[in-house]
């Protein structure tokens, strides 16, 4: 255990000496000054330290000089400028997305301001560095740790209730998607210093912090329907919209996007090899409208074939229309959007079958979950779903979709058990015993 000693010199000055023994030496530290008080309080502190790191000097303090921060680039900036830079500079990233980096810096890299009942302002939440001894420092490119990131992460994870109202939230608990995809904008951020012509630091402190686990929500994610519950769902639908339900059914026995299928056009369909190719997709623009313009990634530029049905409801709704003409669209011609769709159609369609025992409340985004489910029902490898679906990497199939192969068991341990020599290996068992 450290002891304080007291020590009042001749000329009126008090100091404190810190006393401990380590590895079997003792070891002092002194706090002085013109304030007694204040130096009394310092030598109680650092003796509180030096018994938490075990009776050892607290690492990073220099003996006389206290916590010393390691020295940072002389071209070190604060973080905030910096992320923005890296944001504008981006190349082949739509204006969209660039917007949605900017408020992810503000509203999650750089806290949230509040001011209590004491007039006093306060920022909560954001990326900081603490220093040595416990107090916080806005953050720069070259100070923040591996440390700074999960105070950071753990923050994101907990949210940060209002200190004078325990029942509100300054900031809301954010889900692990939200946080990973957050995490992955700041790697790419520090990742810019570290691959700088004259980098500012050495390493990414992002690479190895722990992040919430994403795939305990994936079930509560997605609404997988059954083929009789989307039924239900479809015959509501037709019963008062049949073009709208000829649009889910697209849905559901495709997997398409939302962006993808309203943006198919009539010259996308190839009657002959009955396919359609996915060219373009609806995005939202930085002004909130939306455009036409490339699929989501390259891989997403793919051609899905078609069954014969399919077709058919393909060509009922291309008769007389132009080849640049929308194939699923409202009543005036001009392409579905999402809210409306989802407002005018698919809510009442759904609260129709709920009123009739369907327990599950699935968004239009689920139909395309619900078309993987029953692919992969049908046993179709994972491989295929991730070109059908326009992924651009398997993982992301995998992570999404592989606990639905756990339906699959019984089927793979038939097809073991077919594989295998098991009337043999029993024999060769009782034989050995």
């Amino acid at each position: 255990m450290a002891s304080v000693t007291e020590r009042n010199w001749k000329n009126g000055t008090t100091t404190y000496q810190v006393k401990w023994r380590q590895d079997g030496a003792w070891q002092t530290e002194n706090f002085g000054g013109p304030d007694s008080e204040q130096a009394a309080g310092q030598a109680e502190q650092f003796k509180g330290l030096v018994e938490a790191h075990g009776n050892k000097w607290p690492f990073g303090w220099i003996r006389g000089k206290g916590f010393v921060e390691p020295e940072v680039h002389p071209d070190d900036a604060p973080f905030l400028a910096w992320a923005h830079r890296y944001v504008d500079r981006l190349t082949g990233v739509e204006a969209r997305t660039k917007k949605d980096y900017r408020r992810d810096i503000d509203n999650h890299f750089a806290g949230l301001l509040h001011t209590g009942p004491d007039g006093v302002e306060r920022r909560y939440g954001g990326l900081v560095h603490t220093l040595r001894d416990g107090s916080f420092n806005p953050a720069t490119v070259c100070t923040i740790t591996e440390d700074d990131l999960q105070d950071w992460v753990r923050v994101q994870s907990e949210g940060v209730r209002d200190p004078h109202h325990p029942d509100r939230w300054l900031i809301r608990k954010a889900s692990p998607k939200s946080i990973a995809n957050r995490h992955g904008l700041l790697f790419c951020i520090f990742q810019a210093a570290v691959d700088a012509p004259q980098p500012l630091r050495v390493t990414n402190p992002c690479a190895k912090t722990k992040l919430p686990r994403t795939d305990d929500q994936t079930e509560e994610e997605m609404c997988f329907l059954e083929h009789d519950e989307y039924a239900r769902i479809s015959a509501e639908m037709r019963m008062f919209d049949p073009k709208a339900a000829d649009l889910i059914d697209f849905l559901v026995g495709t997997g398409l996007r939302w962006g993808e299928i309203t943006a198919l056009q009539h010259r996308d369909v190839n009657t002959r090899r009955k396919t359609i190719s996915i060219q373009r997709a609806w995005r939202r623009q930085e002004d909130n409208t939306f455009a036409v313009g490339p699929p989501k990634t390259k891989k997403a530029r793919r051609v899905l074939a078609l069954s014969a049905s399919q077709m058919e409801l393909l060509r009922h709704h291309m008769l007389g229309r132009r080849p640049e003409d929308w194939i699923f669209r409202g009543r005036d011609g001009a392409a579905w959007r999402h809210s409306n769709f989802y407002n005018r159609k698919w809510k009442r369609a759904l609260a129709e079958a709920t009123k009739k025992g369907l327990t599950k409340q699935p968004r239009l985004h689920d139909l395309r979950h619900t078309h993987v489910s029953w692919l992969i029902g049908a046993n179709i490898p994972l491989p295929a779903i991730q070109a059908r679906l326009g992924h651009e990497s398997i993982t992301t199939t995998v992570d999404r979709y592989g606990h639905l192969v756990r339906a699959l068991d019984g089927e793979i341990i038939a097809a073991v058990e077919a594989a295998m020599p098991v009337q043999d290996f029993r024999s060769h068992l009782k034989a050995v015993g």
